[in-house]
């Protein structure tokens, strides 16, 4: 299968000098050539790729003005035209390059708005399309896209039928630098902070929540004391485990009154009996828990 040029090749890139070299095919050439590919004709399939990298350059040198190198849009849209390649019916009387066109441009648009920022742009298709309305307009404008005035953003409103707002938000996010993650934090007063300890946006993106290796180790280390605990209670007496159960890892704990009904024994008999098996499940767990590496 054909493979894109790397970023790094020069203006007269792989891709452009393949395309100067290609003769259009008729339709019945191309008709045959996908039924091949359809069939799993990698030669065929190429063959269809290469002989409409034109089409690839041309809209990716439109995409140019954007500010990207055309050459990386010329990969994109690459990847857009295989797609197409893939999915073309010869069967339903259209042409190679017409069905190719909106998979090319959705790829390269997909490029574009990766690339501008990864945080900037909305990721619905009217916020990609108010995207480059925007970048259009502010091309169009002297001033760029913070110099569109009100009417402007309130056609595009319309026409994409988001709030007024949000198109404002678009067009200040579009307009406005990405920020470096080191870059100081400015305050109210619009003094960034100054000085070597200034809190920067990196600093903010810790979370004081557990990573998932400290959420796995505590799960770990929850489970071995429960298992301890269990060999420690069978060491008790019956009574005093039962007790020491109910009150202490049932889910809801019974009243000193209640176990001593259920055992025949007063509710002082019992918070006794409790005391006493405490201390002794205390001296059980030691041994087992310095055996595992585990503090007393």
């Amino acid at each position: 299968m054909f493979k894109t040029a790397k970023a790094t090749d020069p203006a007269g890139s792989l891709l452009v000098r393949h395309a100067r070299r290609q003769v259009f095919l008729t339709p019945e050439e191309e008709r045959e050539l996908a039924r091949r590919a359809a069939g799993g004709d990698a030669a065929a399939a190429e063959t269809l790729i290469v002989s409409h990298l034109t089409v690839v350059i041309t809209v990716a040198r439109r995409y140019g003005r954007l500010g990207l190198p055309v050459n990386d849009l010329i990969q994109e849209g690459t990847v857009g035209l295989i797609q197409a390649v893939r999915k073309f019916d010869p069967d339903r009387n259209a042409r190679l390059a017409t069905y190719a066109l909106w998979w090319i441009r959705a790829a390269i648009q997909d490029y574009v708005v990766r690339s501008w920022s990864l945080v900037r742009v909305g990721k619905t298709a009217a916020h990609k399309a108010l995207f480059f309305s925007l970048k259009r307009h502010g091309a169009e404008s002297r001033g760029g896209v913070e110099a569109l005035e009100d009417d402007v953003l309130g056609r595009l409103a319309r026409r994409f039928r988001l709030p007024p707002a949000e198109v404002a938000g678009l067009a200040r996010r579009v307009a406005g630098p990405d920020q470096p993650l080191d870059a100081p934090v400015p305050h109210r007063g619009g003094d960034a902070g100054g000085g070597g300890g200034a809190e920067s946006f990196a600093d903010r993106l810790a979370s004081d929540q557990p990573t998932p290796e400290d959420i796995v180790a505590a799960t770990g280390m929850t489970r071995l004391w429960a298992t301890l605990i269990d060999k420690a209670l069978a060491m008790l007496p019956p009574r005093e485990a039962a007790i020491v159960r109910e009150r202490h890892l049932a889910e809801v704990a019974k009243t000193f009154e209640a176990i001593g009904r259920e055992l025949g024994l007063s509710k002082d008999r019992v918070r006794q009996l409790e005391k006493q098996a405490l201390a002794r499940l205390h001296d059980l767990l030691k041994p087992l828990a310095a055996a595992h590496g585990l503090p007393g």
